[in-house]
């Protein structure tokens, strides 16, 4: 199943589509398109590397983004207990800068918030069935 999801923040525009399957209740994202309109493209090498690294982390907070306490204390510490996307999950992505003679604008942050949105759009294309809370982990679905 295909997911949209559009996304503005630090003066950047943001839209991903995001491609997934669903087999044995088990997600799997094959392809992660986003385009950013960032104004000036000051460095393009350098756009579409935070804009990768943001479908990633996206795609982390999606799947795995829990923090827990106990006795007052955050229990997650580094990344032996805070589960991340790995290589071997990480889907191909594909980044397209919008050309503008507009001041330049942010690339880091504005490529997160539109990823998760956008798998559960396709988890929704893909079998029908709406997820309204995150991670995706406590869903059984990874």
């Amino acid at each position: 199943g295909l997911g949209f999801a559009v996304h503005y923040s630090f003066y950047s525009y943001v839209a991903s589509v995001v491609e997934v399957s669903v087999k044995d209740d088990k997600l799997k994202v094959h392809k992660i398109h986003s385009v950013i309109d960032c104004g000036t493209a000051v460095n393009t090498d350098t756009i579409t590397a935070q804009m990768e690294g943001a479908a990633i982390f996206g795609m982390s907070l999606a799947y795995y983004g829990k923090i827990t306490a106990k006795d007052g204390a955050i229990e997650q510490s580094n990344y032996n207990d805070y589960q991340m996307v790995r290589m071997d999950h990480a889907p191909e992505i594909h980044v397209e800068i919008i050309k503008s003679n507009d001041k330049p604008t942010g690339v880091g942050e504005p490529g997160v918030p539109v990823i998760a949105p956008a798998i559960l759009n396709a988890i929704y294309n893909a079998t029908g069935k709406r997820y309204y809370t995150l991670p995706l982990m406590d869903h059984g679905l990874v």
